[in-house]
């Protein structure tokens, strides 16, 4: 819903797609200290990690519904929320990988992966809905008064948490200081091509896939298909759509999958169908498009935090899914970088360039780590 809602509100204001690609990449601007967030959930206990993020977007939600139902909202009040709370929110998802990992044994660590996803997906779907509905019916100030009271629902529901498992006590004191904790992280994943190389793949696909649909839907819908806020949610909704679709296939477990092969061949599909996605101009077509690759974005992103968790012994899970979320940091690079190419060649050649230099890209990552990452006898492509 605040992603929608603000990346409307920013367009429709402004008429600038620079600012609302900036307006998108600042809510993945903390992807850069996810590791960081990672150390203090190893510290802490991921529940009171997720408490303490999620009271924190609740006070922000509520400042933002305060401005607009006063009429004193402004673009860069915007900026400014946006830009807070993108700090906290890229490591949420690493610390929900990291309870997962906790929690299920490794021949369900895929499926239970998959069925975590779907409640991100039905939110997106419910959200698309909501957060460009909601605005045309009862205007954004009431619709921000629901955002914040979500974000309450989800602080009461995160006290549920179960505690993370007593930690061993460590021989040597140097070794619980932060920096030492993010070196050793750092190189555990250096250490392990499987892990490497999955790194890898989730910093393509957020640098080159997720900018056209985790930011420049709103400019989509307006400026290429040309079918307003209403049609945004059918474009966002579409996509959220087949991301539900493809967790539920992917959490039956009913086909054993080869995790590492399926990552690699759905990333390049993503691209190809990226390719088409910005050559056409119908939207009943684009919205067709939209849950394709939202169905094989999930083939694509479970398998990758399966490879990465299965891979990763229990007192390293948070260190190095908080470094798997410094590759979200693509995204607003990706974001800002797809302003000016599209204000100057145009849409088109955009998606042309991206998804050429992914599907290229996703190749030769298969290529570099093929003996951890595309052979079959391959831990990382283990039927578990």
């Amino acid at each position: 819903m605040e992603a929608l809602i603000l990346g409307w509100y920013v367009l429709a204001a402004t008429g600038s797609v620079q600012l609302l690609v900036v307006v998108g990449a600042l809510a993945w601007l903390g992807s850069l200290f996810s590791p960081f967030f990672g150390i203090l959930g190893d510290r802490i206990g991921v529940r009171r990690l997720l408490c303490l993020t999620r009271s924190s977007y609740a006070l922000l939600a509520a400042l933002l519904a305060a401005l607009t139902l006063g009429e004193l909202l402004q673009p860069w009040h915007v900026l400014v929320v946006a830009g807070i709370a993108g700090l906290m929110k890229p490591s949420d998802m690493a610390m929900r990988h990291v309870l997962v990992g906790h929690t299920m044994r490794p021949e369900a660590l895929m499926g239970a992966l998959a069925l975590s996803r779907t409640t991100s997906d039905t939110a997106r779907i419910a959200g698309a809905i909501a957060g460009t509905g909601g605005v045309a019916l009862i205007g954004m100030g009431p619709a921000y008064v629901v955002v914040a009271a979500i974000y309450v629902g989800a602080f009461l529901l995160s006290l549920g948490v179960a505690a993370s498992p007593p930690r061993k006590a460590q021989a040597n004191p140097a070794a619980e200081k932060v920096l030492a904790n993010l070196r050793q992280g750092v190189d555990y994943v250096w250490d392990k091509p499987d892990l490497l190389g999955a790194f890898s793949m989730a910093f393509l696909v957020n640098l080159l896939a997720y900018p056209f649909f985790l930011g420049l839907l709103p400019y989509v819908a307006r400026d290429v298909y040309g079918i307003g806020q209403s049609g945004l949610g059918y474009l966002a909704g579409a996509f959220a759509t087949g991301a539900l679709a493809g967790s539920l296939v992917v959490g039956a477990n009913r086909v054993p999958l080869r995790a590492a092969r399926v990552m690699l061949v759905s990333g390049a599909l993503w691209f190809v169908a990226i390719l088409l996605f910005g050559q056409i101009r119908s939207a009943g077509a684009g919205i067709a498009l939209l849950f394709l690759i939202g169905f094989v974005q999930s083939f694509c992103l479970t398998p990758l935090a399966a490879v990465m968790l299965r891979a990763s012994s229990e007192e390293m899970r948070g260190r190095v899914m908080g470094i798997r979320m410094l590759a979200i940091w693509g995204l607003p690079l990706g974001l800002v970088a797809a302003g000016p190419i599209i204000a100057g060649l145009g849409f088109s050649a955009t998606t042309l360039i991206y998804a050429g230099l992914g599907l290229a890209a996703t190749i030769a990552i298969g290529w570099r780590w093929r003996h951890a990452l595309w052979l079959r006898s391959a831990p990382a492509n283990a039927h578990l």
